[in-house]
């Protein structure tokens, strides 16, 4: 069975056909699955979809694209939702540099102000980084709580810096650019990477996993990731499952 660490099942994507997708999710032997907030609406969406579907947890949180209209308000709005018995997280939080959608300032800022929030609720944290490995880095090691948890969303940086944040306790989630032929250096990061730091996930819809890209992604392709781990740990795919599905159990405290 499957856990799916990451997937935004209440993007307007998926307002057609919403509750069909989740079935199909759970027939595919998904048996968890975390959806991400990106914003205060997204995030409101997540606990409230948490709420009528006993398999899928939210995380609540601000993303770096959205940050510039963030206020105290926002994380008293943030602290509120948290209190709901379904959120496990908060997320999906960080800095973006490839886009910068919000001024890099900002961006720390709230990144910085948000992880203070996690350390008061001791909820771990989902990460976003996108070109900004080094101030991402910085930030987590000088703001986050030893008594929290951290996850780096969607993998993207290289085998020494996977290992600096192991060093610290992170976890390494691994998503669909995995199965792309020509994505070596998340390949190498599999591979140097023990299984028992390591999550999968979608981040559906976006990010969709080889064989199925050009296509809205869903929870459903998450197995394509765990193949992809198999292939190149040269272990078995039953044991991809047991060990990630275990790993985020463990790291968002679901019993």
């Amino acid at each position: 069975m499957l856990f799916d660490t990451h997937s935004h099942i209440t993007d307007n994507r998926f307002n057609e056909d919403r509750e069909e997708v989740i079935k199909k999710i759970k027939e595919s032997g998904v048996e968890l699955l975390v959806n991400p907030g990106a914003d205060i609406p997204s995030s409101l969406k997540a606990v409230e979809l948490s709420k009528k579907h006993d398999f899928i947890y939210a995380s609540v949180g601000v993303h770096p694209h959205d940050v510039e209209d963030m206020d105290e308000g926002s994380i008293t709005v943030l602290r509120e939702l948290a209190k709901n018995e379904k959120v496990v997280a908060i997320g999906e939080i960080g800095l973006d540099y490839y886009y910068d959608n919000s001024p890099r300032d900002l961006q720390k800022k709230w990144f910085e102000e948000q992880i203070k929030l996690a350390n008061e609720l001791k909820l771990p944290i989902i990460i976003h980084d996108r070109d900004a490995h080094q101030d991402t880095l910085d930030i987590i090691k000088n703001t986050k709580s030893d008594e929290i948890g951290c996850v780096l969303h969607c993998y993207s940086g290289n085998v020494e810096l996977a290992k600096e944040y192991i060093k610290m306790g992170c976890m390494i989630s691994i998503a669909g650019p995995a199965t792309f032929k020509n994505n070596k250096k998340t390949k190498e990061v599999i591979k140097e990477i023990p299984l028992e730091y390591m999550l999968i996930e979608t981040d559906s819809p976006y990010l969709t996993p080889h064989p199925h890209r050009g296509k809205r992604n869903d929870s459903s392709y998450v197995r394509y990731i765990a193949e992809t781990i198999a292939i190149e740990k040269e272990i078995s795919y039953e044991k991809v499952c047991e060990v990630t599905k275990e790993n985020g159990k463990r790291f968002f405290n679901i019993k």
